[in-house]
């Protein structure tokens, strides 16, 4: 099998450090990819810390990965050596569930790969782009268009199709008020993507720290929710709500801004149980509701979206060397707007 330089947790709960990892041989339908620029998705943390379950160490991550094609498969048909090329959240899914066959393979019941962490359809487990080489299926390649570049595409494999996805789903466009609730990775993506598709977009908030990247980005408003004016002067003032935070909030103050048929949509995952009133929901035809990544198509969708509009994402470029300290500094909310590491460093 190949050996790769990487970055990986040789532990739960350790530091990263630089390593080897192994990759699979490629298949026919398999796309080698020489990655140059992975992004830092705070699921990376949660996950090599053991905080989603048990996991195979050593374990590289990142699900946020951007390269050039370096070789390709007897059968392969869509790539070609060279190509600008990006890998998200999956490389792998069952391919015959109907979650698969209406292109959602996020939601495949068969099994959807994840890009690290995950018991391949052959039985090894996926490691992510910390790593200066991935082998990918070609089904779940995506393409990159040459609009944008590479390092600040790499976070769109995640923190773009996860705020792009809900925002197609529910059919916002021009005249749909918008509010997104945080800026951060997610937040400023879903901020950037909303303007675009033309709606009217709050950012809600903790503090008015941020407010001029926010206006920057595209949002119309920015309010603080620490302000408890905030909520009482927005009643029924929004039609989706898209939460992109981890951390708990106070459901019914932020369901009394919804307007009738609006939904509040979750896509970041607290790690505590949230409660609320069912009386905010039944009186108003509210609803709440989450949402995960896009489907392979649907992100391509993403990309091309984001070439003609001119959008990627904000980053932070930084060497291998520095991965733990930026996980320090996600936990503390010290980055604008996304840790990209430059490969070329591991």
């Amino acid at each position: 099998m190949p050996i790769v330089a990487a970055y990986a947790a040789p532990s739960e709960g350790a530091p990263l450090v630089s390593t080897t990892i192994e990759r699979r041989e490629p298949g026919p339908l398999d796309v080698v990819i020489d990655i140059a620029f992975a992004g830092i998705c705070h699921s990376d943390i949660h996950t090599v810390q053991g905080d989603w379950g048990p996991q195979h160490y050593p374990l590289a991550p990142g699900h946020e990965i951007a390269g050039t094609v370096a070789a390709i498969g007897s059968d392969v048909t869509r790539f070609a050596i060279g190509d600008r090329v990006g890998v998200g959240c999956l490389v792998n899914s069952c391919g015959e569930c109907a979650a698969c066959a209406r292109g959602e393979e996020q939601y495949c019941t068969g099994g959807a790969v994840g890009t690290y962490g995950a018991t391949d359809r052959d039985g090894t487990i996926t490691q992510g782009g910390y790593s200066r080489q991935v082998v990918v299926t070609e089904a779940f390649v995506l393409r990159i268009p040459d609009a944008i570049p590479l390092d600040r595409a790499a976070p769109l494999l995640c923190a773009g199709i996860t705020t792009y996805s809900p925002l197609r789903h529910w059919k916002v466009g021009p005249g749909t008020r918008v509010a997104v609730v945080g800026l951060g990775g997610l937040g400023h993506m879903a901020v950037q993507l909303a303007h675009a598709l033309g709606a009217e977009v709050t950012v809600l908030s903790q503090s008015l720290r941020k407010k001029d990247e926010g206006l920057l980005l595209g949002a119309d408003r920015y309010l603080a929710t620490s302000d408890p004016e905030t909520f009482s002067e927005n009643k029924s003032a929004f039609d989706l709500i898209l939460n992109t935070v981890s951390a708990p909030l106070p459901l019914d103050a932020y369901l009394g801004t919804l307007d009738t048929n609006g939904t509040l949509v979750s896509v970041g995952a607290p790690p505590e149980p949230l409660s609320y009133h069912a009386s905010l929901l039944i009186g108003r035809r509210r609803s709440l509701a989450g949402s995960a990544i896009g489907g392979i198509a649907e992100t391509q969708e993403m990309l091309d979206f984001c070439a003609e509009h001119g959008i990627a994402a904000e980053i932070e470029l930084i060497d291998a060397s520095a991965i733990n300290q930026a996980y320090d500094r996600v936990l503390a909310s010290d980055v604008r707007f996304r840790f990209v590491i430059d490969v070329a460093t591991i």
